[in-house]
């Protein structure tokens, strides 16, 4: 399915993330995942509902059933957040959720 392919190699790039590194955060052999994006192999319903998962977005996209949802700069960067955030363990979890806190919290302060 080219657009499969088409879309996974995009979703990497939103996420600012390379195709190796895509695969990884699925858990996934590069080279299986590297025959995803050029259109050789087509996932199973598994694999192809963690991948949506890990890149943030549905299947339904991956696949060509729906559009793409017009995204602003701040929503792809909660994206890239949350695909990043995913396959942290606990404590750096714990660090992140920390940081991002106290960041919201100077910010909050800032606002008048």
């Amino acid at each position: 399915m080219e657009i499969f392919a088409n879309r996974l190699r995009e979703r990497a790039e939103q996420l600012g993330i390379s195709n190796a590194e895509a695969a990884r955060r699925c858990g996934l052999n590069e080279r299986r995942y590297a025959h995803y994006t050029q259109g050789v192999r087509e996932p199973d319903l598994r694999t192809l509902v963690n991948i949506a998962r890990t890149l943030e977005t549905s299947p339904d996209y991956l696949l060509g059933a729906s559009d793409p949802e017009p995204q602003g700069e701040t929503s792809l960067l909660l994206d890239r957040l949350m695909s990043a955030a995913r396959i942290l363990r606990k404590p750096q979890l714990m660090t992140v959720v920390t940081q991002t806190e106290a960041l919201a919290a100077e910010t909050a302060k800032e606002k008048p």
